[in-house]
């Protein structure tokens, strides 16, 4: 019998699965962290570097404001009182002799530590709140957007104005105040977000192994709306500038001496006529960094393809 031909080619060998199979950690794209992804679309949009770098400088002057100035923001000179813009003073005095400029380096210290401080304490809890409600669902998720409509149909400065009233108005109080007030809205956006992402294959999964409800969230939830969270926060802390500014200037803000921005537009309202700049330089310093917050915001936005009227709903 002869020998088949084919015979003395060796077949090829067969691979078993640990040979054949790549690794998991060689099959898993290597994907960028969540700093260097925001840094990548800063980068990318010209509006949200041009915001970022006016908030950036509104914080470096508000650091190295008793550096800047040779004046003590809230000691005053009577003999020097009402006083233009000049040599000595760059934006002039207020009605007490306290130089203008250097209350308005000083006052970016207290609207961006409170503003921060409330802004950061009403992400956190809008977070948490929005990603929980969208995961248990049910009759939690029902009973609570009926709690936060209600919330939601009182005014904002009016809800201030009562905790306000009945608490103080000291840092604390404004910085709780105002965590009450906006985080339905950033529950209902947030929430919108961690909708999308629930149904994922991925959180079934998480769900099947028997995860936590927190495990889930921070595992596999918050990584897929950081986006969504960074716009909202730069978005919310351009309205409670304005809110905390707003409070100061009806009286239930800082209280004087304090160099507050709110708080210098109404000491210095009656005497506009006299000395303009103690009133528009707060003005000016204000509108500059709700101005930088809000290019940020619309530049993330943009980049990163958020529609906030979308997620809200």
């Amino acid at each position: 019998m002869s020998e088949d031909p084919m015979s003395s080619v060796r077949s090829p060998k067969t691979a078993s699965p640990t040979d054949s199979a790549p690794s998991p950690a060689d099959t898993r794209p290597v994907r960028p962290g969540p700093a260097a992804r925001t840094w990548r679309t800063v980068r990318s949009s010209r509006a949200a570097s041009v915001g970022l770098a006016v908030v950036a400088v509104h914080v470096a002057v508000a650091a190295l404001a008793p550096l800047l100035t040779p004046y003590a923001p809230t000691v005053g000179d009577s003999a020097r009182a009402l006083l233009g813009p000049g040599a000595d003073h760059w934006a002039g005095t207020d009605q007490y002799g306290r130089d203008v400029l250097t209350r308005v380096l000083h006052g970016g210290r207290y609207a961006l530590g409170v503003s921060a401080a409330a802004t950061l304490l009403t992400i956190a809890l809008g977070t948490v709140l929005g990603c929980a409600t969208a995961l248990r669902g049910g009759r939690l998720d029902d009973a609570l957007m009926r709690v936060l409509d209600a919330v939601l149909s009182v005014p904002s400065i009016l809800a201030l104005l009562v905790i306000v009233t009945a608490l103080g108005s000291g840092p604390g109080v404004i910085v709780l105040a105002i965590a009450v007030v906006y985080v339905p809205q950033v529950v209902r956006v947030v929430r919108g977000a961690a909708l999308a992402v629930v149904p994922a294959d991925y959180v079934t999964a998480a769900r099947a192994r028997g995860e936590s409800t927190w495990s889930i969230l921070r595992r596999e939830v918050l990584p897929n709306i950081t986006d969504v969270v960074c716009v909202e926060f730069a978005m919310r802390a351009s309205w409670v500038v304005l809110l905390i500014s707003s409070l100061s200037f009806l009286g239930f803000g800082a209280n004087p001496p304090t160099p507050d921005w709110g708080l210098m537009v109404a000491e210095n309202r009656t005497a506009i006529t006299v000395v303009p700049m103690a009133s528009l330089a707060p003005i000016i310093a204000l509108a500059t960094l709700v101005v930088g917050l809000n290019l940020a915001a619309d530049g993330l936005s943009k980049a990163w393809g958020v529609d906030r009227i979308r997620e809200g709903s």
